[in-house]
């Protein structure tokens, strides 16, 4: 089921189309395959690599100026405001680590390896070298 929702007001509007897909509908090996996510392999994408897309949208959202700021990102999202800085903080992170975020592995079982809540200190922190030696030793600890 596909839908679109316009919003419209202080000068602009924002489009926004999404697909629902019902979660205990059946395969029946029509036009998606078992891999309903769209990605290559198995499992899902982990919540933190999400998250950092999203930030990354959101930010040529308001750069471009389809979006005022960020507090308005927040009211059309229904999150606080609080929330939005702490998933546009992300962008804080060094490049190569934010690359690194993007291309982590699928979560195939159980929960994912690392979380967002995880990587705050590391963006907290203004020193690209600290972030990756933080980072480094993240990786390290949960992935290797």
């Amino acid at each position: 089921m596909t839908s679109t929702i316009r919003l419209s007001g202080g000068g602009g509007h924002l489009e926004v189309s999404f697909t629902f897909q019902p979660r205990n509908k059946r395969k029946s090996g029509g036009a998606q395959s078992d891999n309903q996510s769209g990605s290559t392999g198995k499992g899902n994408i982990p919540r933190v690599a999400r998250l950092l897309a999203l930030a990354i949208r959101f930010d040529g959202l308001v750069r471009r100026g389809e979006v005022q700021d960020y507090a308005d990102l927040a009211r059309l999202g229904y999150v606080t405001r609080a929330r939005i800085t702490q998933i546009m903080n992300l962008l804080n992170l060094a490049p190569d680590i934010q690359e690194d975020i993007l291309f982590l592995p699928n979560t195939t079982k159980g929960r994912d390896l690392i979380l967002e809540r995880d990587l705050r200190p590391v963006a907290a922190v203004p020193h690209w070298n600290r972030q990756r030696k933080m980072w480094a030793q993240m990786r390290k600890d949960r992935i290797e």
